[in-house]
């Protein structure tokens, strides 16, 4: 078994035991293991809620008075604390309870999946510890499986650079009435660009547990991105700024040696599973850790959410030995038919899902624009490698899969190129004699800057296929899905976005059940 297998086979293996063995999720009675320092306010860092099932859903915190101090401020030991869920803010109908221990060894990171729920209901939850008791969160549980369903209402979010403006599009997400927010990557930035910056970064790019720790905490502090947690269960998936720009697999574009990196992507996955809400299962073992997974909504919609970084092969034509992307023309090596973004048992997974899938619509939230975005040149045909256009054999077979759905009507939901993009997905990219199998729409950046106009331009022209695409403002897009259409509205405001930024609509279409293509709404 090589390497990269290895890496695969701990991730779908050891996630249980590991929480199992070492975060003790056992009811006990509720008492202090130790106490809390006099005075300090333990949910500095908020709550949040997550990956809703018709059942169940995960309730989060993380216990850390002074978030930048080592351990969050809190002693080395266990705490135990108390979570409330209820069918009312006053939690007076419908409660559940319980305790769970607070381990140092996991930042004090709190994960309770809370089972045996009605479906399709709204509940509210807090925690508390000694005399301090959290801000109240709002969650929802999904359809149940066979449910009829009219309506399923997402927020598509991807890529908020903290030092490259206010979070005020999550302040929108947090005002708007949806059912889940759906965060496709780059939650934090490991990088900083003095050029751009308008509130700094805690300290330079991280490489230890501690330092992804203090990252994590300094998005977390941030009152808005709060707001949008407490109001809405997210789902997500991650794309490179998690841990390093452009990394790819075990390979990092830093030229560290494959064992170095693999201990900063260990650290860097452990601090990630600390401040999400994702179920206990998911604990990463080591540098594995899978976050690809799948949900429905009724009878009306499944998601998958994708990962298109742990399994990936390296970027093409690049040195040997090191990952990262570059702009790349006759590069002979794109052509390779082994090389992937998924992974091969990724890649199986989906495609038997989409096959085997019932309901009414598809949806795939992936990291990066799928539809082609390379640019004309008189030296030939220029794309980044990083993206979908550095692995054209690996997006044949996504699309492949794609046609094979059951019944059709799959929608791809996309983040990481800081532009809202409408798109039509043919079997083959740009040739108006291939058929539509699908529509795409990328959210732009929540913060982070995008590629100028001109060169916007320029891609829109040499892809025909792109129906809208702008990079010059920041936002993100409200799906919405009937029995009868998707629908999508870009919300936007220019960049940078300011703190009291007021978002509006951009640009809106829509795609018809029975009519793959994207239509203007």
């Amino acid at each position: 078994m090589n390497r990269r297998d290895t890496l695969a086979t701990l991730s779908r293996g050891a996630a249980l035991l590991a929480w199992g063995s070492l975060f003790g999720a056992v009811q006990r009675p509720a008492r202090a293991t130790s106490a809390l320092p006099r005075g300090e306010y333990p949910f500095t860092l908020g709550v949040a809620s997550g990956m809703t099932r018709p059942d169940s859903v995960v309730l989060w915190t993380r216990l850390a008075p002074r978030p930048h101090a080592p351990l969050g401020g809190l002693p080395d030991a266990p705490i135990d604390l108390r979570w409330q869920l209820a069918s009312d803010e006053a939690f007076s109908r419908g409660v559940r309870s319980g305790t769970f221990t607070a381990r140092p060894e996991h930042g004090h990171s709190v994960h309770v999946q809370v089972s045996g729920l009605a479906s399709a209901s709204a509940w509210f939850y807090r925690f508390m510890v000694g005399d301090a008791v959290s801000a109240v969160g709002r969650t929802r549980t999904a359809p149940a499986a066979d449910a009829a369903v009219a309506r399923l209402r997402i927020a598509l979010a991807s890529c908020q650079h903290y030092e490259q403006g206010a979070f005020a599009a999550h302040r929108d997400i947090a005002e708007h009435d949806l059912d889940v927010v759906l965060f496709v990557g780059d939650y934090i930035y490991e990088s900083s660009n003095p050029r751009y910056r308008l509130r700094p970064h805690e300290g330079p790019p991280p490489q230890t547990l501690a330092a992804y720790r203090a990252r994590h905490a300094t998005y977390k502090l941030d009152a808005d991105l709060q707001a949008a947690h407490a109001a809405h269960p997210w789902l997500l998936t991650w794309d490179d700024h998690e841990v390093e720009n452009d990394y790819a697999n075990d390979q990092s574009p830093s030229g560290m040696r494959s064992d170095e990196f693999l201990a900063r992507r260990a650290a860097a996955y452990k601090a990630y599973f600390e401040h999400m809400p994702v179920a206990p299962s998911m604990a990463p073992h080591g540098a594995a850790m899978r976050i690809h997974d799948q949900f429905t909504w009724g009878r009306l919609a499944e998601l998958w959410t994708l990962d298109s970084r742990q399994y990936r092969s390296v970027q093409a034509c690049g040195e040997p030995g090191r990952g990262g992307g570059r702009v790349v023309s006759g590069c002979d090596d794109l052509g390779f038919e082994s090389r992937s973004l998924f992974g091969a048992e990724q890649e199986q997974w989906l495609a038997r899902g989409l096959a085997g899938s019932e309901r009414r619509w598809k949806l795939l939230g992936q990291g990066s624009q799928i539809c082609p975005g390379g640019i004309d040149s008189p030296l030939g045909r220029r794309i980044y490698s990083d993206g979908w256009d550095g692995y054209p054999r690996a997006r044949e077979r996504f699309l492949d899969a794609i046609a094979k759905a059951r019944n059709g009507n799959v929608v791809c939901l996309s983040g990481d190129v800081h532009r809202h993009l409408a798109a039509q997905l043919r079997s083959h990219g740009n040739q108006r004699e291939s058929p539509i199998v699908a529509a795409e729409f990328v959210c732009s950046s929540l913060t982070s800057r995008g590629v100028s106009e001109a060169v916007m331009a320029l891609m829109r022209a040499s892809n025909p296929d792109i129906v809208h695409g702008r990079s010059d403002e920041r936002g993100y897009a409200l799906i919405d899905v009937t029995p009868d259409a998707t629908s999508c509205e870009f919300r936007a405001t220019p960049f940078p976005a300011k703190p009291q930024a007021k978002l509006s609509p951009q640009a809106s279409f829509v795609v018809e059940a029975g009519r793959p293509g994207v239509a203007t709404a």
